[in-house]
This record gives C-alpha cells, structure tokens and sequence, in this order.
C-alpha cells in the first residue's frame, strides 16, 4: 500500500467536512432577514435573495470600513439604501460573477469546452455589470433630482409666502409635486421630523443622503437663515433661480459637447456611406467605359 493511497482518503475526508462546516455556517447561522421596514430589493438580488442573504456575512468580515462607507454612500445615492447593505451587494457581484461563466459554458458547450480564458473573461464581466447599473442608476437619479429642484422650490416659495411655516410648505410640495426622486427625499425629511429630529438635522440628513452641491448650499441657506430669524421665502427663490440658471448652463453644455460626440459615428458610419454613394456612379462609369484597362 503507498502512502498516496492514505494521503488521498484523508485529504478526501477533510474536503468534505470542511464543505460540510462552510455550508452550515452559511445556511443554517444566517439570520433571517425582517423587510418590515425596507424596501423591495431589485429584480436581481430579488430573484437570488436565498443565496445573497447567506453570502452578504462573508464580506462583512473582509470589507474595512471606509470601503463600506463608500458602497453605502453609492447605495444611497441610487436610493437602494434601504433595499441592499453593502455586503448583500457585494454577495449580488460574487452571485453574477459565478453565473457569467456558468452561462457561457452552456453557451459554449455545442462547441466542446470552453476556453478557461474565455471564462475568466465572463467571470470578471459578471463582477462589474453589477457596477455598472449602480453607476447609470446614480447617474439617472442625479439628472432627475437637479431637474425637479427648481420646480419644487417654486412650490416650497409659493407655499411659504401664502403664509404657511416650513413643515406644512414641505407637505404641500409632497401632495402637489410630480413623483420623483427628490418628493421621495422631502417624505424621509418630514419622516424624520415626526421621528423628533430637528429640522435643520433632517435638511442635512438629506444633503448627506444626496451629496449634491447644489442640494448642499441650499440646506446650508435654510439652515442659516432659520438660525438668523429671516425670512425663508426670499432665500428660497434665490435658489430656486441659480438652480434655475445651472440647469441652463449644463443644457448649454450639453449642446456645445453633441458636435464633438457625433465627430467618431461621423467619420466611421456616415461619411463612408456618402462617399460611397457619390462616387459610385462615378466608378461605374469608368469601368463602362474601359478606363482602367
């Protein structure tokens, strides 16, 4: 009997108990998850939610803290704070890395087997997409929220100047303003209020959630002028006119950014086909009349 024949067994034996620990530290120690007072996760994390909730305790114990600080601003950002914790999205990244090889090795079966580069390249794909969506989803949110500001302002103005106090402007702008990202964040403000934080804690709660400039100088206005005494009607259409005016400086920038975006398609795809189309009769001609002979 070699000693292969003894190492192999053994090594076999270890295998499986460790498999056995691992699998019950992650099934049977995970806690239940209470969404009583959260959010539908998204499609994704919501069709896998049996295998993200086990996974998300693995990278809380190697995710450092400024880390997660980061993935929870960039969370909140996309208005998923209260759907995934860093770590649930972080089990959501491994979860697609696994599923992009898998699903181009089944692609890629007719063929034989496929390539480990290939599924290296799939993994490593599978891992970013979920970045990527967060990205254009903090991107879109972010567009939203400065478009509507200056319309919501308008209604905060007009509400305190017919006479009513900050609370109930904010709840008229909640009841009249289009749905939108940023009637979503003036329900958690007075969420927080009813909850007995002060206003200006609540207004900079949001600015923190948002971390927009433009959201930032105007908690900062309000909160100066409420601790001075003055008025809050004229400091809101104040700001109510310069995000006015930044929305038409970024549309004028947009503009002036569109000839020079349209400058590759150009030259790749149309201008090919124009001269295509124009010189083609041209080339007929000449082989009609035996020029290039």
């Amino acid at each position: 009997m070699s000693l292969l024949t003894i190492i192999v067994p053994i090594c076999a034996g270890l295998a499986v108990l460790l498999l056995v620990a691992a699998v019950r530290a992650i099934v049977i120690d995970t806690p239940e998850d209470d969404r009583t007072y959260k959010d539908r996760p998204p499609r994704f994390w919501a069709l896998l939610w049996p295998l993200v909730l086990p996974l998300s305790r693995w990278p809380g114990r190697w995710m450092v803290q400024p880390s997660r600080a980061r993935w929870l601003t960039m969370l909140r950002q996309a208005d998923l704070d209260h759907s995934l914790t860093p770590e649930q999205f972080q089990a959501g990244r491994v979860l697609a890395g696994l599923i992009a090889p898998l699903m181009m090795a089944v692609v890629y079966s007719p063929r034989g087997m496929a390539p480990a580069g290939l599924l290296i390249c799939a993994a490593l794909v599978g891992l970013y997409l979920p970045v990527t969506w967060l990205r254009d989803r903090m991107a879109t949110r972010t567009r939203r929220l400065l478009r509507e500001l200056p319309f919501f302002l308008d209604l905060l103005t007009l509400s305190l100047e017919s006479g009513l106090n900050m609370s109930s402007a904010i709840n008229q702008a909640i009841d009249k303003g289009p749905a939108g990202p940023f009637r979503i964040e003036l329900t958690r403000v007075m969420r927080d209020l009813r909850a007995g934080r002060t206003r200006a804690d609540a207004l900079r709660g949001m600015a923190e959630r948002l971390a927009l400039p433009a959201v930032g100088s105007l908690v900062s206005a309000l909160v100066a002028a409420e601790k001075q005494g003055a008025s809050l009607g004229p400091v809101l259409r104040a700001q109510a006119e310069q995000r006015r005016n930044e929305r038409f400086m970024r549309a004028e920038k947009l503009a002036m950014e569109a000839p020079v975006k349209m400058l590759f398609p150009l030259l790749l795809f149309i201008f090919p086909c124009t001269f295509l189309i124009l010189f083609f009769p041209v080339f007929s001609r000449v082989v009609q009349e035996g020029w290039l002979n």
